[in-house]
Parts: C-alpha cells; structure tokens; sequence
C-alpha cells in the first residue's frame, strides 16, 4: 500500500482546510487521531458481542483485522472503521432461541458474510445503482426497523430486570451524552453510559449490598450486581480462555469454529440487507464530505465488509460494520486520513490479545446492558423511519403502506409460519414479506399507479453532528445520527 503525503506541515489543518485519505499529518497526531477512533467505536463495538454471547476480546481483535481488509480492498479510498453490528442481535437471538450454540451462531454470520461478499462482487460488475434499484429506501427502512423494534422484549425481558435502577441511571447517562454533550463527547455517549452504569452499579453494591433478583433465564438469586473475580485470575497478555460466563448467564466461548444449518442462516440472512444499507450510508457520507466520487468503490466497500465478516464468523467472532461512529469524528476534524485507521486497527488488534481486557468487558451487569439496550435497539428501529423520511417515502400509497406494515408486525410480534419441520418467523419471515411484497405488487401494477420512485437526500453530513449507531439509511450522505 502506497504511502501518504505530510500535509499542512504535519499540523491541525487551517480552517476550511482538510486532510485527503491518501494525506495524513505528523505521526504523534496521527496516533492521537487513531486513538480518538477506538474510544469512538468502543462501546458498541464489545457491547454487542456480549449481548450476542460471543467473546468480546475476539470481536475487538476481528474488527481490527476487518477495518484493515476493508482499507486494503478499497484501496484506501474510503476512511472507516468496521466495529460490530447491531444487525444480527436479533438473528442470533432467534438462533439461540432455538437451541443454536455459538458455532451455529458464528457459523451463520460466515455466511451472511459470504453472501454480502457475492453482493460486494455483483455491485462492483455492475453499478452502485443495483442497490437502489433492488433494495430500495422503502424496504431497507422496514427491515431496519423490524431488526431493531423485535428486539425490546430482549431489552424488557432480559437484561432490565437483573436491575431496573442500574439500568435506569445507565439509560440516562446515555440519552444526556449522546444529546447534551458537544462534538466527539456526544459520539461516544454509548460508552459514557456504560462506564457511568458501571460506576454506579458498584457503588450500589458498597452502599446497599448484593441485589436479589432474576438473572437472564429468570431465576432469583442474591449476587453482587459488579464481579470482577475472573479479572484477577485473567493474564495480561494471550489468548482468549475457552469459556466464560456473560452478565446474561450465558456461556461465551473463545476461539472456535464455526457449525452451518441452513435453518439457523436464513435467521440471519436479512441481516445482510441491513448490512448493505449501513454500507451505502456510509461511503455517501465519505462521499459528501471528501467531495470525491465513491460510487465506483461501493461494491469494493460491501465485499471488504463481507470478507471481515465471514472472516471473524470463522475464528468465533462477530460480525462487522462501517461505523458512524467514527464518521462523526472525521466531520468534526476534517481528518479522512486512512493513516489513522490503521493506527486504530492496530490498537484493537492488540486488545483482542489481552484477556484482562475481555474479563472486564464480561464484568459489565446485565442492569447496565439493560439500559444500553432500551436506548440502541430502539434507536435502531428508528433508524428505519429516518431512511424513509430522508428519501421522501410516500407511506400513504398502499404499495408501499400494505406489505411494509404487513411484514413489520410479523417482525417485531415474532409471528411464524411453520412448514412441517421448519419453522419462518420473525425478522426472517418480516423480511420475506416486505422484499418480495413491494416488489411483486410494484410489478403487478400499472406504471401510473405504482407508488413514486424514492428520492435520496445528497447533502453532506452535518460536521460535529452526534453519531452514536451504526446504521445510516441508504442514500443518503448522513452519517447515523442519534
């Protein structure tokens, strides 16, 4: 990879100034930059392999290795940062649900990778305009939307009632970072909140004793709400221990390899169009701040994704995402150096190699995880309705209205359709219902009465605006925006 050119003497940029991605500054700011990178993906990055129940020091390690595949396969053209996403929380929850063990997990996540590898490789052969034209922002909208909305039985029935207090003070934290707090503070609300939670979690513990309440599979026990005992015994340096125990009961296993049923896939499957949609928001943010044309490396940027993806699946990780996290901080410093990611996938690469750091991560209580989770999963689910309103989505011709509420009941109400032995419900049959529903009934109708094409919005991103998710609508030039 070729080297970048110093620019504006290695200083801060000059007002109205930037720094390309192919530039960077001197390498002390440089590293400083890619340290503000991995505090900004930080907490969505290892909360979600918690919550998914998968090790976090392999997830940290994966999204290192993917940010730096995602770089190399995009020639350095497009600056981001892969970290986990949300998308598959639900997908993995079904599989779980259903007697699925982490290698089903993991083994499921390879192949959405594969397949939005396939998806990488066809927009590169044929056009960014393939997106749109076969996922429109009408259906990425409802399938954002129901991946998020099916998720708050998850955040009411598990995580919120280890502790309602801790959950609550965390829940606050988060709302207040992520919209009181100025710039790069307002980005990393997700991990004030946790730390926040944290705190107060252990000083619950000091102050009043152990908690008595149910843990994730719903029995009452007296426990401290903070643990910190598998802290001691984990070594500075190495690799992740076979298994451990997460705040939701339940078993997270180190590395390992992956198992397929393609039952368990198609629960995950239309995570991938999720995928596609984080992917597309975020090279036309890039694109709109760089003010260079990124379209011929759409289809580059999906197959970076899906390779990290599958590649992390493969070893036991999770799955990955351009983040708008780290979107946010190029807008506020108008540094797209690529310089810095590499120094911010180093920096995660050499935390996924301390176990320390992972049994401090599985240390967070699930009270905390409780107020994490009622903040993102519903910001997720609204991210759906921001991808409509941004692309001028008409909701009141009924080919649009009818399959989208049709499938977005049967997604967050969890609904089935059972076929002898196999099973579709939920995200997966949602997903179903609105792809093929939109599309059918757009084909079955006469052109002057199918509904009007979707606009997408093209202005740039709002520098300094509040990033705190991960899923940025599809043609748009917004990052995600809390």
């Amino acid at each position: 990879m070729r080297g970048w050119t110093v620019v504006h003497g290695g200083k801060t940029p000059p007002p109205g100034e930037v720094v390309a991605p192919d530039e960077r500054l001197s390498w002390p700011r440089t590293i400083g930059l890619g340290g503000q990178h991995v505090i900004a993906m930080f907490g969505a990055t290892f909360v979600f392999p918690v919550i998914m129940g998968l090790n976090p020091n392999i997830a940290i390690l994966a999204s290192g290795v993917a940010t730096a595949i995602f770089l190399l396969m995009t020639r350095g053209r497009v600056p981001s940062y892969l970290g986990t996403s949300a998308s598959f929380v639900g997908g993995v929850a079904a599989i779980r649900a259903q007697g699925g063990d982490s290698a089903a997990v993991t083994g499921a996540i390879c192949v959405a990778g594969l397949v939005l590898l396939v998806v990488g490789l066809v927009v590169h052969k044929v056009g960014a305009h393939v997106v749109n034209t076969l996922l429109p922002p009408v259906v990425t909208g409802a399938v954002v939307m129901l991946i998020g909305f099916n998720l708050a039985t998850v955040a009411a029935t598990v995580y919120w009632p280890q502790d309602q207090w801790s959950g609550l003070v965390t829940m606050v934290a988060v709302i207040a970072a992520a919209v009181l707090l100025p710039g790069f503070w307002g980005r990393i609300g997700i991990l004030i909140g946790l730390l926040t939670g944290f705190v107060v979690s252990w000083l619950f513990d000091v102050v009043g004793g152990p908690i008595t309440a149910p843990d994730a599979n719903g029995a009452v026990s007296t426990h401290p709400r903070v643990d910190l005992s598998g802290l001691e015994s984990a070594s500075w340096v190495g690799l992740p221990p076979a298994t451990q125990t997460g705040p939701d009961g339940m078993e997270i296993t180190g590395w390992h390899l992956p198992t397929f049923s393609f039952a368990f896939v198609l629960l995950v499957l239309p995570s991938v169009i999720a995928l596609v949609a984080e992917n597309t928001g975020h090279v036309k943010a890039v694109q709109g701040m760089t003010r260079t044309d990124l379209d011929p490396y759409l289809g580059r940027a999906l197959a970076g994704d899906g390779v990290g993806t599958a590649l992390a699946g493969f070893v036991g990780g999770s799955p990955t995402t351009t983040y708008a996290e780290n979107i946010g901080v190029m807008a506020a410093t108008r540094v797209y150096s690529t310089a810095a990611y590499w120094v911010a996938a180093l920096v995660a690469v050499l935390l996924g190699f301390c176990p320390k750091f992972g049994a401090l991560i599985v240390a967070v209580p699930g009270g905390v995880l409780g107020g994490l989770t009622v903040v993102l999963y519903g910001m997720v689910g609204l991210l759906g309705a921001k991808i409509w309103v941004e692309n001028q989505v008409d909701l009141g011709h009924p080919g649009n209205l009818v399959p989208l509420a049709s499938g977005l009941i049967i997604g967050i109400g969890g609904v089935s359709l059972t076929i002898g032995s196999f099973e579709l419900s939920g995200i997966a049959f949602g997903t179903i219902v609105v792809v093929l529903g939109y599309h059918l009934l757009r084909a079955a109708l006469p052109a002057h009465r199918r509904p009007p094409v979707d606009v997408a919005a093209t202005e740039p991103p709002a520098p300094g605006s509040p990033a705190v998710t991960d899923t940025p609508p599809v043609g748009t030039a917004k990052e995600g925006s809390a």
